[in-house]
């Protein structure tokens, strides 16, 4: 079939295929950018934080209602780390200062080098008075974890002290120092002559920070051996052994309870939980990005059959005309479907330019990622076969027009 009589059928009726190109060019460049969107999304959601199991991993944060001196605070950390350690099923215990993807914590700005100029970046700043490496069951991939000897007690009402050892996450040593081994190297909290340091023991491989920040920044997180007590609260974190966490969590809690002789406020939270929060609006967004471009294709579909059923009508004589003359219900078929794709790859067309100027514009506006061209490809190909399925219905009514019915007014 040649190609001419087409485009000179829809040169003379130039609106209606324009409209329709139009439309297919905007679905595929807002479905190819939300769908790369959606993926991304999705990946963050589901990044792994580095703990060994988070389905049984909680904490607990409390605070005593009638305790006035630090060295009461102290002496109840202590006691009640002995009362959790002895909870049967409980695998790890550890004093913490944070927990990661809770959206709650401090940060420290810090350098490889005093004289620098400006802070080399941002990490999430884990205290733990205990073992947080075996707590969490993160991987120890250099370097050792802390022993008994490390841990300083850090009364919060005098600040007197601080840890002068760490863990680094591999994200925040390979930015410190690329292509080099960060143990035993100096890590300064801040730039100046006067800064304060801590070396280098141990990297583990991965931690998400408490706030997960979307990029590599989610993991740029350290370790210090320091309890820290005066404050009036204290939280911990705990690991079950496997299928055991709720059952873990409730012996705990009344553990924790019958042991103490003043009232507490006690607040109980899984990491599934922290997870779940801490990527809501994330994944809420993938899922209203899905919806509008399942709401886009049936748009385009509903535009496209609509058009190609308006074109069979006003056609009918020249359908039966041409039937009459000889042509067979495959060719009227084959001719519609024929305008359909011309007409689909003209948008095609448009869509993936459209496409790359839009995320162009996202990379420069909102940092995100460049888009892959298998999702233009992949659109590409959708609105093709879409094309073809939705002209095929009107197309297949054209070919079965009777050439007698057809001409009847002719």
């Amino acid at each position: 079939m040649e190609i001419r009589p087409i485009l000179s059928a829809l040169m003379r009726n130039k609106t209606g295929p324009i409209l329709v190109a139009m439309q297919v060019a905007l679905s595929l460049a807002i479905l190819a950018n939300a769908l790369h969107i959606v993926n991304e999304r999705r990946a963050v959601a589901a990044r792994p934080s580095g703990l060994q199991d988070e389905a049984a991993t909680f904490y607990f944060s409390l605070r005593h209602l009638n305790q006035d001196t630090p060295e009461q605070m102290l002496a109840s950390i202590r006691r009640e780390l002995q009362v959790l350690h002895a909870v049967p099923g409980m695998a790890a215990v550890a004093q913490v200062s944070q927990m990661p993807m809770s959206n709650s914590g401090g940060t420290s700005s810090i350098a490889a080098d005093p004289r620098q100029a400006r802070e080399s970046a941002y990490a999430s700043t884990y205290f733990t008075g205990d073992s947080l490496v075996r707590a969490l069951g993160l991987q120890l991939v250099e370097g050792r974890d802390f022993s008994s000897q490390d841990i300083l007690d850090v009364n919060e009402t005098t600040n007197a002290g601080e840890p002068t050892q760490m863990i680094v996450t591999r994200a925040l040593a390979s930015k410190l120092w690329p292509g080099a081994s960060a143990v035993g190297k100096s890590l300064y909290f801040g730039t100046g002559d006067s800064t304060p340091s801590a070396r280098v023991i141990g990297v583990v491989e991965r931690l998400a920070s408490a706030h997960a920040e979307v990029g590599e920044r989610g993991e740029f997180s350290m370790i210090m051996p320091a309890r820290h007590y005066g404050s009036g609260g204290a939280m911990y974190a705990m690991r079950s052994e496997p299928g055991q966490r709720d059952r873990v969590m409730q012996a705990a809690e009344q553990a924790l309870r019958a042991s103490s002789a003043t009232p507490m406020i006690l607040r109980i939270k899984t990491t599934q939980e922290d997870r779940k929060n801490r990527y809501r609006a994330d994944l809420a967004l993938s899922w209203m990005l899905v919806t509008v471009s399942v709401l886009l294709l049936l748009v385009t579909c509903s535009g496209i059959v609509g058009m190609a059923s308006l074109w069979v009508t006003q056609r009918r004589k020249q359908i039966g005309v041409r039937r009459a003359l000889g042509a067979r219900k495959i060719d009227i078929l084959r001719y519609f479907i024929v305008e359909n794709v011309v007409i689909t790859s003209v948008g095609v067309a448009g869509g993936v330019l459209l496409g790359v100027g839009l995320n162009q514009l996202l990379v420069t506006k909102l940092d995100m990622a460049r888009l892959p061209v298998a999702y233009l490809i992949g659109g590409a190909l959708m609105f093709w076969v879409i094309g073809i399925l939705a002209a095929y219905g009107p197309a297949w009514r054209a070919a079965r027009i009777s050439p007698a019915l057809a001409t009847r007014s002719l």
